[in-house]
């Protein structure tokens, strides 16, 4: 034990002593650090918890929660190297403080004033948007298998723009598997040929038709997406994401329904910088291994993929993305000079709530790293969430497939070229 860890148990048990922890002048501020932005009115948690009120009834649930780690939901290690901002984990002390809390009977402690206001839903969290785009009305049945559908909203941009945030806001959150939002720059062949202004299904081949000598993000560039677990929040003080003039933005949406019909108007909003940022954020998909085979019954099966970078840049986030089968996945980064260094590691992958693992300080990559992504899944009967251990899995839209992707998002120079950040053109989706 530290010297700082020691110290705070010494103040739990100092509050022990004089009366105990409490909720007003303990647990709450835990909650209200770690769990009321989901649990709150119209978010994703499942019952409010801005009160005493609304606390009490689930303290023992609170602690089992908590004493599990299955609450608050954060599947990463420990990164001493490189601190996330967005750690929603508790400590070992605050897990502790809601133990003595329980124990003791879950006592109020001093009175506080009670959380009345509730968020609205015609509220954004990030504050009023320079643009808001939403999805017209996407009619999802009770039940079947629905495709990957697309939709391309033509931004009307006369000159350039750089984004410092994005933030979705879901409408049918229980029917949606993701929801993905590219840009499209003027030029782009990526859906070239079909209609904007109208939801389309294109098929595999289609979505990942291109031109020749194409470079990666003259083709599109994803600015935001949506999975459960997604939280909103800004990217980085003095970077954004460049928009260009000309460009449309490109919905990819994956429904899954599940018994009920359901109209979706999910939107996304835009905030535009005021004067152009000195760094560039740009979102990668490719780290992923489209060739993954999963044989029947495999417990332990590994998936690598990794990539180059020719030039430099700076890491922000990390975000693995695996199916029903995914159990596990670490990425990490090889310098030029053969030191390795561990990024993000996520022993335990939860499909049901897939966290985007944003650093503190973004982490410097010098030109000629190669990022690396390992992979684990289980194809077994030990699998509870296995829609068939008799199959072999390959790449694939639904959760009875599987995909292996470690989303990263990147800074670089403003200024910089970015066709050559790449040391190679990635593999495309629905190419031989």
């Amino acid at each position: 034990m530290n010297f700082v860890s020691g110290c705070l148990l010494a103040q739990l048990t100092v509050l022990t002593a004089w009366g105990g922890v409490n909720y007003s002048g303990d647990i709450r501020p835990i909650l209200q650090k770690h769990c009321t932005n989901c649990h709150k009115a119209g978010e994703i948690g499942p019952m409010p918890l801005e009160s005493y009120t609304e606390v009490r009834p689930w303290a023992a649930a609170i602690q089992e929660a908590v004493a599990t780690r299955t609450m608050p939901p954060w599947h990463a290690t420990a990164n001493t190297a490189h601190p996330y901002r967005n750690d929603r984990s508790l400590s070992r002390e605050e897990i502790s403080a809601i133990e003595q809390w329980v124990a003791a009977g879950a006592p109020a402690g001093a009175a506080v004033k009670e959380t009345t206001a509730r968020q609205s839903t015609g509220t954004w969290k990030l504050g009023a948007p320079n643009l808001t785009v939403e999805v017209p009305g996407f009619e999802v049945p009770a039940s079947g298998q629905l495709p990957y559908s697309f939709l391309i909203v033509p931004l009307h941009l006369d000159h350039d723009v750089w984004v410092r945030a994005a933030e979705f806001r879901i409408d049918q959150r229980a029917v949606i598997h993701h929801m993905n939002a590219f840009v499209r720059p003027p030029g782009s062949s990526f859906l070239a040929s079909f209609p904007k202004g109208r939801i389309f299904v294109p098929t595999v081949a289609e979505r990942g038709k291109r031109r020749d000598n194409e470079a990666v993000f003259d083709r599109r560039e994803l600015l935001l997406g949506y999975e459960p677990g997604y939280e909103p929040g800004a990217w980085l003080e003095g970077a954004a994401k460049l928009v260009k003039a000309g460009s449309d933005l490109v919905f990819e949406m994956h429904y899954n329904p599940n018994g009920k019909p359901a109209v979706d108007h999910s939107q996304i909003a835009l905030y535009f910088a005021e004067t152009a940022p000195a760094k560039r954020i740009l979102a990668i998909d490719t780290l992923r291994d489209l060739d993954l085979q999963i044989p029947p019954g495999a417990g332990r099966y590994e998936s690598k993929a990794a990539m180059t970078l020719a030039g430099p840049a700076m890491l922000l986030s990390v975000q693995p993305h695996m199916h029903m089968r995914g159990a596990a996945m670490a990425v990490q980064a090889v310098l030029p000079g053969g030191q390795t260094i561990p990024l993000t590691a996520v022993p335990r992958y939860d499909f049901h709530w897939q966290t985007t693992y944003t650093f503190r300080e973004p982490v410097k990559l010098p030109a000629g790293t190669r990022l690396e992504s390992v992979a684990r899944f289980d194809n077994s009967a030990n699998n509870a969430f296995n829609p068939d251990p008799a199959k072999t899995v390959r790449w694939g839209d639904q959760t009875t497939d599987e995909m292996h992707i470690a989303f990263l998002e990147l800074v670089i120079d403003a200024k910089a070229d970015v066709s050559g950040l790449l040391a190679e053109k990635p593999k495309m989706i629905g190419q031989q």
